[in-house]
């Protein structure tokens, strides 16, 4: 809930496979500065339940005028119709949300500061240590002021983190992705033909044996070289800044460093 990121999906199903082999693993540390907090507790406080139900019934209300209007729409305005409905529903949230998430990153901020902590992450990804600050947020969030930015800056932070949707932007990588797309599309629509014609439940084994073979070669063959590149570069930016971890920016809820830009710098 800290951190909101409105992202397109490019060539899913690829990005698919790719994000799952380049997510990072749950990390266990008993790093003293690093805070964790459970976004799920957060969540369920009063103010946000009453956002998120004034946003659903706002896209309930407004994707039935949107239906109503697509009905007799050609392909090419019901793609508009979608496209306006998003951004509506993004203005929304902006406006329902905003005020409040404002004042979650500033009890976040202030609790960080008051434990000199550099950074804070989503407990969802620690397997053990790091300092539960969740009630302390949720306490400020509750209290009966608003919650005070703090005055100092947090301390320098040895974790990292990355931005994917950048990285999968980057030409090279955006050209694999969308070769193992057509590859799986062509794939699909081949074993689609295979399986109906299929005799046996056995054929139809070894059909669907077949093809997640093939796409397991091609990935290996398309992605998996541009994920070992990637994960190597950073390692090599890790190094640099001397970083102890490196983690995607979803996870990231306060505090780090972004190596965005050095980790694409190396890729290209």
């Amino acid at each position: 809930i800290m951190r909101v990121s409105l992202r397109s999906i490019h060539a899913v199903a690829a990005m698919l496979v790719l994000t799952s082999l380049l997510a990072p693993a749950a990390i266990a540390t008993d790093v003293v500065d690093i805070g964790v907090i459970d976004q799920t507790q957060l969540a369920d406080l009063p103010a946000f339940r009453a956002a998120n139900q004034t946003i659903s019934t706002y896209g309930s209300a407004l994707q039935a005028q949107y239906v109503e209007r697509a009905r007799n729409a050609s392909a090419a305005d019901q793609q508009k119709l979608a496209a306006e409905f998003q951004a509506k529903m993004a203005d929304e949230q902006r406006t329902v949300l905003g005020p409040i998430m404002g004042k979650a990153q500033v009890a976040i901020a202030s609790v960080a500061s008051s434990k000199n902590l550099s950074v804070i992450v989503d407990k969802r990804i620690v397997i053990y240590g790091g300092v539960d600050v969740t009630a302390n947020v949720r306490d400020l969030l509750t209290g009966v002021a608003d919650p005070v930015p703090p005055v100092s800056s947090p301390p320098p932070s040895t974790v990292g983190f990355v931005d994917h949707a950048q990285i999968d932007a980057i030409p090279a990588l955006r050209s694999a992705t969308d070769e193992f797309s057509k590859f799986k599309a062509d794939q699909d629509r081949t074993v689609a033909d295979k399986l109906k014609a299929a005799k046996s439940d056995a054929d139809r084994t070894q059909i669907l044996k077949a093809y997640q073979a093939a796409l397991d070669d091609k990935q290996k063959n398309t992605l998996t070289p541009f994920v070992d590149k990637t994960r190597s570069a950073m390692a090599d930016v890790a190094k640099q800044k001397h970083l102890t971890l490196v983690l995607d920016r979803t996870n990231i809820i306060f505090g780090g460093v972004d190596v965005t830009s050095d980790v694409i710098s190396k890729l290209k």
